[in-house]
């Protein structure tokens, strides 16, 4: 056997596909994205919101600014209609701090057990109804930024209860409200606290009271996620939504 080295065979590597310019991804995603709404736009498309509810309301239960706090907190990961279930029992015998710390943590448990996270949220309202007792004589501040200090209560959970409770013209951001933001789109953002702060500037002072309400409810029942129903959208035609359903 030789002891020469046989000369070894170079392979070449297949040359990969050259990319997409980033420019012209970037131009393209950008032409996708509509821009915001004018004013005037803006107007329209609230003056009908109004026009088809002019009184829009609330879908948590509640008979005072406490209860209203509690089913608020209670919602978080669950809808309205599994936090009402749970209240209409709860608030009858604890619809004030006082009564809900009586009723204690384990008792709280038993009522809102068909919800999720129940064991953080019912320690979180046991503590938030302690702390309304000790520093604020049982009642609910209409103040954000003392509510949002209290357990388990963020932007979103104070911005509602003021709105709602005092007529504070707070526009609360859920997911729905975020995702109709930035399809119509009324203001292009990336996060919820970030579009409270921009519709809170931008929407007219005449429909801010009632912008949460509206804005959510045609998230939830029109501009729906997977498929919006475009066809029966009463802003379809002022909406800049690139994938619109209708037929």
């Amino acid at each position: 056997m030789s002891d020469l080295k046989q000369p070894s065979r170079r392979i070449s590597k297949p040359k990969a596909k050259p990319a997409a310019p980033a420019k012209a991804v970037g131009k393209t995603l950008r032409a996708r994205t509509p821009k915001p709404v004018d004013r005037a736009t803006m107007v329209e498309i609230f003056r009908r919101f109004h026009a088809a509810n002019p009184e829009p309301k609330g879908e948590l239960e509640h008979t005072n600014p406490y209860t209203l706090l509690v089913a608020v907190a209670l919602s978080a990961q669950s809808t309205d209609v599994g936090v009402n279930k749970a209240t209409r029992n709860l608030f009858p015998v604890a619809d004030t701090p006082e009564r809900m710390m009586a009723l204690g943590e384990e008792g709280l448990k038993e009522h809102v057990r068909t919800l999720n996270f129940f064991n953080t949220k019912a320690k979180n309202v046991i503590a938030l109804s302690k702390r309304l007792v000790e520093e604020f004589g049982g009642e609910v501040p209409n103040s954000v930024e003392i509510l949002e200090t209290l357990p388990g209560v963020g932007r979103k959970t104070a911005s509602v209860v003021v709105n709602i409770a005092f007529g504070d013209p707070r526009v609360a951001v859920d997911t729905h409200i975020f995702r109709v933001t930035n399809r119509i789109p009324l203001a292009i953002t990336k996060t919820p606290l970030d579009t409270q702060g921009a519709l809170e500037a931008i929407i007219p002072g005449e429909y801010r009271l009632h912008a949460h309400h509206w804005l959510i409810l045609h998230g939830r029942y029109i501009c729906k996620a997977r498929k919006p129903e475009c066809w029966r959208c009463p802003i379809n035609d002022l909406c800049r939504y690139p994938d619109k359903t209708i037929p």
